[in-house]
């Protein structure tokens, strides 16, 4: 993507019952999807490898499990951080 840095920084915010993150502020390569973005968000709060997460952009949407997160940064990101609201449980849209 032109204009996306290689690493983007990503800020988690949890909503709903999910749990809190020690750590919410991420460096990531911005060539990765959502769906690894996912995963390690599921080993940082403990959960199961069967338990979901739901990922949210803008508080709306969830974008696609492929979709790259330089997409996003580039269409979403406030300044500077592509902002991610996680939840366990369906929350919007």
């Amino acid at each position: 993507m032109e204009g996306v840095p290689e690493k983007i920084d990503v800020l988690l915010k949890p909503t709903g019952d999910a749990p809190i993150l020690k750590i919410q502020k991420f460096s990531v390569r911005s060539e990765l999807p959502v769906s690894d973005l996912v995963l390690n968000i599921k080993k940082l709060a403990k959960l199961q490898p069967s338990e979901s997460v739901f990922l949210y952009v803008n508080q709306a949407f969830a974008p696609a499990l492929d979709e790259k997160l330089a997409t996003l940064f580039e269409v979403y990101a406030t300044n500077g951080k592509l902002v991610l609201h996680y939840a366990t449980t369906e929350a919007w849209g």
